[in-house]
């Protein structure tokens, strides 16, 4: 997680996905190469460790790109960079041990659903977002369990319900009179200029 996700999105979705699920945790910082917890969950020959991260060449594990066979009995260990598209790929820049892990990604099954913030493009997802259809597709690989489906996109709706609430009332601040746009009414962001590298995967148009 980036510190200024760390330090100032107190109800952001990587805080609540990882208080969510058992097994999972945070560390802070930019560079990670001298990190001991990450070192040691790379270093152990017992696991599997990949970078969850949307490039041309990662294993596509909603496509069979990753099968259970390939681990060879060891643990999955998926590295998610928390934070924003800029600063995550800051993240990687300064992070060359998590640059030379496998990368992994899926394809999405549903846009955002984020209300009180905006994606970059229509298929970003938000790191609960993420988790939660990566969870999905390796269930559906034979890679993992995900016996509650309904419990992080429930929480997600409940985290962004109260801050709507909050942000209806005249009598806090941050009042808006203007309620939120929905994602589908909302203007997309120009994509990337032609040439200069993306941060997101598009899924195929069917």
């Amino acid at each position: 997680m980036h510190p200024k996700e760390f330090k100032q999105e107190k109800a952001g979705t990587g805080r609540l996905t990882a208080l969510s699920l058992a097994g999972s945790q945070i560390e802070m910082g930019i560079g990670f190469d001298d990190h001991p917890a990450v070192n040691r969950l790379i270093d152990d020959p017992r696991n599997f460790p990949v970078l969850l991260y949307p490039a041309m060449g990662a294993m596509n594990v909603s496509e069979g790109g990753l099968a259970p066979e390939m681990l060879n009995d060891r643990r999955l260990v998926v590295f998610l960079l928390d934070a924003t598209w800029a600063c995550a790929k800051k993240m990687l820049t300064e992070s060359k041990r998590l640059q030379s892990l496998p990368k992994l990604m899926f394809t999405p099954v549903e846009k955002s659903r984020f209300v009180i913030k905006r994606q970059p493009h229509e298929w970003c997802l938000s790191t609960l977002e993420a988790v939660h259809q990566l969870l999905g597709a390796l269930e559906a690989s034979g890679l993992d369990t995900y016996p509650d489906p309904g419990a992080l996109p429930a929480l997600f709706h409940k985290m962004q319900q109260f801050q709507i609430d909050c942000a209806s009332d005249p009598n806090r601040s941050g009042y808006r009179k203007r309620p939120y746009k929905t994602p589908e009414v909302r203007t997309i962001l120009p994509s990337p200029r032609k040439g200069k590298r993306s941060l997101f995967w598009r899924p195929k148009e069917t």
